[in-house]
């Protein structure tokens, strides 16, 4: 059986194997209506259930389309819905839905819930999200990287703004797919400690983004946030902003990116995001790509 928790836990070869039979399996539609099932029906006859205790639209959607294309069925829960929110334990949880299900993919906060819930599950388990990391995104934007500029390994990828959840990945990825990964941002939101070593820290955003391929930011506020939060985050990394100044730095050719939802032209300038070198919504479509190669491996099938 086959979890998938992080990038850092996944051989760099299986990682591989995901990310070319995503781009095969995307190849494959090319020009077909959404609702066509994918000739291989690798799902049919599996039920998966989708677990948010946090609200998502992209996760959400992906998952619940990628399982339909494959001919599966989905179950979407979310902790509101489940005696997981009312006192029941995760361990429970895990046990009673292996009894229904084939696959178990979670959206949470705490990293500890999903590794509890592997532990105990009999089936796989996938991680949709925490508020450590999130796996399923990196996957995604190594695969849209790879599609319009070849393969990531060896390439210079710039993080700019806060050193969150989905850096964390990014870093992860960084030794997986052997790219070098350079953070600017204010020291007071430095990724953390556990993840030194994995990346480069350059404070002066145009000296970081000199050379890169890729530039990468994500909001500055969480949807939790209070306003006084967001206003302190603002003020700390309104010097971080990726706007057509700070792109002019990179490689003539080189990438943006952005995990979405954005606050346009907080993060990043709506000139960035819509111009010549945004790929944020072909790194929004491949999350369904990506995410349906991390499901078969996962199964097996």
């Amino acid at each position: 059986m086959k979890h998938f928790l992080d990038i850092h836990k996944t051989d760099p070869a299986d990682l591989r194997g995901m990310i070319d039979h995503a781009i095969a399996m995307k190849t494959a539609r090319k020009g077909l209506p959404k609702g066509t099932p994918d000739d291989d029906q690798p799902l049919s006859g599996h039920m998966v259930a989708l677990i948010f205790e946090k609200p998502s639209t992209r996760t959400r959607v992906s998952f619940d389309v990628g399982v339909r294309q494959m001919g599966g069925q989905t179950l979407v829960l979310s902790g509101s819905e489940m005696q997981l929110g009312h006192g029941e334990t995760i361990a429970d949880t895990a046990r009673v839905l292996s009894r229904y299900v084939d696959l178990i993919m979670m959206r949470t906060f705490e990293e500890d819930t999903i590794l509890e819930m592997a532990e105990h599950a009999t089936v796989p388990v996938i991680n949709g999200l925490t508020n450590r990391t999130h796996p399923c995104q990196i996957m995604a934007d190594v695969m849209t990287f790879e599609e319009h500029r070849g393969p990531i390994t060896g390439k210079k990828v710039v993080w700019s703004g806060d050193g969150n959840n989905v850096f964390a990945s990014f870093a992860h990825a960084a030794r997986q797919f052997d790219f070098d990964l350079v953070f600017t941002g204010p020291e007071t939101l430095d990724p953390e400690p556990a993840l030194d070593g994995l990346y480069r820290t350059q404070r002066n955003p145009q000296a970081a983004v000199k050379g890169a391929d890729l530039v990468v930011t994500d909001t500055w506020v969480s949807m939790h946030d209070p306003q006084s939060a967001r206003e302190r985050r603002h003020n700390q990394l309104r010097g971080y902003q990726v706007n057509g100044d700070l792109m002019g730095h990179a490689n003539p050719d080189g990438l943006f990116m952005h995990c979405l939802p954005a606050h346009r032209d907080e993060e990043a300038t709506s000139a960035v995001m819509d111009g010549p070198h945004s790929v944020v919504f072909d790194e929004a479509e491949n999350r369904l790509h990506a995410q349906k190669a991390i499901m078969r491996w996962c199964l097996g099938v």
